[in-house]
């Protein structure tokens, strides 16, 4: 089941461009292989890159890494909820509101990865175990209808969209 794509109507368009960005035909084995890549690159990091931002009022290295655990942890409940038949409607969070009282820049980037490795690990047992229709079950997240499915791609996009701008923004030679 994790080979086919959510379609129109199973997601909000919010989450539109991350689903956008998993090509590949199975979900799981990108959920499953795209950690490491991003670990190995940021592990690297010296302690001062990691807090550096690439501009003023930006967020540095480490809230970005913090910004895709809590994302993943979100994203993970939402997941789950949905898979389970969940009735009520799921909060949106504000991004920016979950960083700001976080205080991700004063967590050692690498405990930050091992969260984010522990997190992305069970949540590829999760999926793993959902069976076809908890797949396509879906669920209101603000209001918006999101497949179980639609989750999964959410996840792997979030985070390839994140490795893009420590790239393209950061100059962290990061994959994902």
């Amino acid at each position: 089941m994790s080979s086919v794509r959510p379609v129109s109507g199973t997601f909000s368009l919010h989450f539109a461009p991350y689903i956008a960005l998993v090509t590949e035909p199975d979900v799981l084995a990108v959920l499953d292989t795209q950690g490491p890549a991003f670990d190995t690159a940021l592990r690297r990091l010296p302690a001062a890159a990691a807090r550096s931002r690439y501009a003023e009022g930006k967020w540095s290295v480490a809230q970005v890494v913090g910004h895709v655990v809590d994302c993943e942890r979100v994203f993970g409940y939402r997941a789950l909820a949905t898979a389970r038949g969940e009735k009520a409607t799921l909060p949106s969070f504000d991004e920016d509101a979950y960083a700001a009282a976080a205080g991700h820049d004063d967590c050692p980037l690498d405990e930050l990865l091992d969260e984010l490795a522990a997190l992305r690990r069970s949540h590829v047992l999760m999926f793993r175990h959902l069976d076809g229709a908890a797949w396509d079950r879906l669920g209101l997240v603000g209001g918006h209808p999101n497949a179980a499915r639609a989750w999964a791609f959410v996840m792997a996009g979030h985070l390839r969209h994140h490795a893009n701008v420590l790239r393209e923004r950061y100059g962290v030679a990061v994959e994902a």
